[in-house]
């Protein structure tokens, strides 16, 4: 992670390449962009912009360099476009930042380290299954959450809940395999499970395939036999699921994850929901594998 920053403090006013860092971490484009935001609690995007207006406005202080020429320098279109990214962090515009006197913000490099907290425990179990397959609505996104509506996994979810499309998964889900529980959801969510264009990546809203399944009209996805890391949150009320999910996964990757004997398996994952109308129930299920 810390190598993955030292490639875009040397490309900030230059081309940062998503398939680059992925690279770099050892992980999937989108996995890395999930990982950063977990851990750092602000998107990739965001710090790179945080970043950018730092240097910009160091530039401003000495130098006189012109306004058009330092948005071309950190690869903004235009002047306005500029402005507007470099007010967003200091409150003030670009012209305005030369005053004396004029307090500026910023944004400091972030470094990687290993921080065992034991705060609190973590339950979590270790299960070998053989592959299976789900079906459902499949979405390509763009990995900084750009693009036409749905842009995000969560928007996905919203749309299908107002269209009927959700429910009409959950009626052609058939029968829950017997390697899951049988008290959860028929609807589940996988995220990173096949290739796809550099700087996207697929997640599908998903069902379990069984032989009583509907999947005409579907897509239809194996996934492969694996090990998984099994994280179980406690009961909730639905409208948290977003933030239980966000908690799950920022733990997993900064305590769970760097110390265990365990890196993950590309950045496959999948979210198994249950509960009822009041209360939901979420495991995430993340592809791992022993450490080489």
């Amino acid at each position: 992670m810390s190598l993955t920053l030292a490639y875009v403090e040397e490309n900030l006013t230059g081309e940062i390449d998503p398939e680059k860092l992925a690279q770099i971490a050892g992980c999937s484009a989108y996995n890395y962009y999930r990982m950063f935001s977990f851990i750092t609690d602000m998107s990739l995007t965001e710090y790179i912009r945080r970043r950018k207006m730092t240097l910009a406005a160091i530039d401003l202080l000495n130098s006189d360099i012109k306004v058009i020429d330092l948005a071309l320098k950190y690869g903004y279109d235009s002047p306005v476009s500029f402005s507007r990214a470099f007010q967003a962090l200091h409150k003030v515009t670009p012209t305005e930042a030369r005053a004396d006197g004029v307090t500026l913000k910023a944004c400091p490099r972030i470094s990687f380290q290993i921080s065992v907290k034991g705060e609190k425990e973590m339950e979590y179990r270790i299960e070998k299954k053989e592959s299976f397959q789900v079906f459902g609505y499949e979405g390509i996104f763009k990995v900084d959450g750009g693009g036409t509506f749905p842009s995000t996994p969560h928007e996905l979810w919203n749309q299908n809940q107002v269209n009927g499309a959700y429910e009409k998964l959950a009626s052609d889900a058939g029968d829950l395999p017997n390697f899951v529980a049988q008290d959860l959801c028929k609807v589940h969510g996988v995220c990173d499970y096949r290739q796809t264009q550099p700087g996207t990546f697929a997640y599908m809203q998903c069902a379990f395939k069984s032989g009583s399944s509907r999947t005409e009209g579907y897509t239809v996805v194996d996934i492969p036999a694996c090990t998984w890391v099994i994280f179980p949150a406690e009961r909730f009320k639905w409208d948290q699921v977003v933030e239980v999910c966000t908690t799950l996964n920022k733990r997993f990757y900064s305590e769970w994850l760097p110390t265990s004997e365990y890196e993950q398996e590309n950045g496959l994952c999948i979210e198994v929901y249950g509960g009822d109308a009041d209360m939901g129930y979420l495991e995430l299920w993340f592809a791992i594998r022993k450490k080489s």
